[in-house]
């Protein structure tokens, strides 16, 4: 299974960083020597796409950005890690598709954002490997994201890009599909003249084609760390998931993430 990441955006809204923004301090990690060390935002998606079956991950990067090369090398894990260059940002249908001469049909693929951290940690495991799903958050500002509206049955009826007034608060984090699906999606973008940036407006023409996609509320917390504000929130997140760890302070004092 293909993990890709979509890595090749200047990160404006977070500039000046004398790095790439994929690579920004987010929580820490214990290292092979026991030795807690920073944790770059990007490991959090990555970790989290190999808990979801991931083997291997491909990187989407510009030509500038050679120093995520230098963090990942060739394997995080027990994944493999490979390299994809998008020579200028032209949006994330873009980047995602320029996975599609590595996947092959019958492999599953997972796509996630690199500046984002969310929970539960395992929940790409509840999304499906037959069909274009989507791993869905609950949000207090929908209309900053991507709003996923789904029937009753977990159907995808639109994907409402940054629209205020959005039609619920369940937004996308990541999503899942066969490798025959980004194939088919690449197609219909082509055949749209690339028109599309955002991958939701791309996923509403499908599914006015008569194809289905659908959406699976196993998502608990989402934060965008593509801000400073994001930033903080995501620190606060992950400090208070770290109270909530058996034997901490913040456990035994009931402490939450809301």
């Amino acid at each position: 299974m293909w993990g890709i990441v979509p890595a090749a955006g200047q990160g404006t809204r977070i500039q000046p960083l004398a790095f790439s923004k994929e690579l920004l301090p987010v929580g820490s990690r214990v290292d092979e020597s026991g030795v807690e060390r920073p944790r770059a935002v990007s490991e959090h998606l990555v970790e989290r796409m190999v808990r979801g079956g991931a083997d291997k991950i491909l990187f989407v990067i510009s030509p500038l950005k050679s120093d995520i090369l230098r963090y990942y090398g060739g394997a995080f894990g027990t994944a493999s890690v490979a390299y994809a260059v998008q020579e200028r940002a032209a949006g994330l249908c873009d980047a995602i598709f320029r996975a599609t001469p590595f996947v092959r049909p019958e492999e599953p693929v997972l796509v996630g954002l690199p500046d984002t951290v969310w929970f539960p940690e395992d929940a790409l495991r509840e999304l499906p490997d037959d069909r274009l799903s989507f791993l869905l958050f609950p949000v207090a500002r929908p209309e900053f994201f991507d709003a996923v509206d789904t029937d009753a049955e977990g159907r995808v009826r639109e994907i409402q890009v940054k629209r205020t007034g959005a039609a619920t608060n369940w937004i996308w984090g990541a999503f899942k599909m066969p490798g025959a699906t980004l194939h088919a999606l690449r197609a219909l973008w082509e055949a749209r003249e690339r028109q599309d940036e955002y991958i939701g407006t791309l996923v509403n023409a499908w599914i006015a084609r008569g194809n289905e996609a659908w959406g699976v509320r196993a998502g608990r917390s989402y934060v965008d760390v593509g801000t400073l504000n994001g930033y903080r929130e995501a620190t606060q997140l992950l400090g208070g998931m770290a109270a909530q760890l058996p034997g901490s302070a913040g456990a035994e004092q009931g402490e939450g993430v809301a």
